[in-house]
């Protein structure tokens, strides 16, 4: 099995990388990807990717593992085949700039929200500014589709710029998937968009020993039932949450 040491290459945060980690942490509360108090969690906050292969690479941690070249190696591959697309999805970023363009640019936008530093100047203004003036044509249904066709494409050829750490392909899945649901949202189309295989589940490890009865009973009826089979308890024989709390006190 393969160990790591990160960070592999230094971290910072960007213009963008505090606010969309913030956005994403709180929608991943919600779906119950991420525990309810991830905002103060260390190991998820960081900007570096754990060296523990069952903790997930938060995609503002892909920095520390990745670098700028393998990043700028994949948006470079993307945008080859965005240049060789159909003409109507092609020549609205051709009208924008050349490749070379779109390659530093969005890279840049990338490596800022990846933990890279300040690399993308001006921002979710900028990038906002960016869709709504630049590549409104595209942001469509059609134009996602199409998008995320070319990217699915692009990160199945490029598994050699993403090193031997497997967790490095959900990380990017994950964050396409978050920004294509803000889009969507932001411009009204239909988020049909399938980038693979995401970041599982998150659980807190709860160690009841050291809580209180008051800290125990402040836990969800889902908290308590994932943290007492996580010990290897039969949650079946404890139905309430009463008697959930009972097991967790007794443990």
């Amino acid at each position: 099995m393969s160990t790591f040491n990160y960070p592999s290459y230094p971290t910072g945060h960007g213009y963008m990388s505090e606010d969309i980690q913030r956005d994403y942490i709180m929608a991943a509360v919600a779906r119950k990807m991420l525990p309810a108090d991830a905002h103060r969690i260390a190991p998820i906050i960081s900007l570096t990717a754990s060296n523990d292969v069952s903790k997930p690479i938060q995609f503002w941690q892909l920095y520390s593992v990745l670098g700028p070249d393998r990043i700028v190696a994949i948006v470079r591959n993307f945008y080859g085949r965005v240049f060789a697309a159909e003409e109507w999805f092609a020549s609205a970023f051709a009208r924008i700039g050349g490749v070379e363009h779109h390659v530093m640019t969005q890279s840049a936008m990338w490596i800022d929200v990846m933990g890279g530093g300040p690399a993308y100047h001006g921002g979710d203004f900028r990038l906002n500014f960016h869709h709504t003036h630049n590549a409104i044509q595209v942001m469509t249904a059609r134009g996602a589709e199409l998008w995320t066709r070319l990217m699915v494409e692009t990160l199945d050829a490029c598994g050699q710029h993403m090193t031997d750490d497997p967790r490095v392909r959900p990380a990017l899945n994950t964050f396409l998937t978050h920004f294509m649901g803000k889009y969507a949202q932001e411009f009204g189309f239909e988020n049909k968009s399938v980038f693979g295989e995401l970041n599982p589940p998150l659980r807190r490890k709860l160690n009841f020993m050291n809580m209180t009865t008051e800290a125990i009973e402040s836990l969800s009826h889902d908290d308590l039932r994932q943290a007492l089979a996580g010990l290897g308890v039969d949650t079946s024989l404890y139905p309430t949450k009463q008697d959930l709390v009972n097991k967790a006190q007794m443990l």
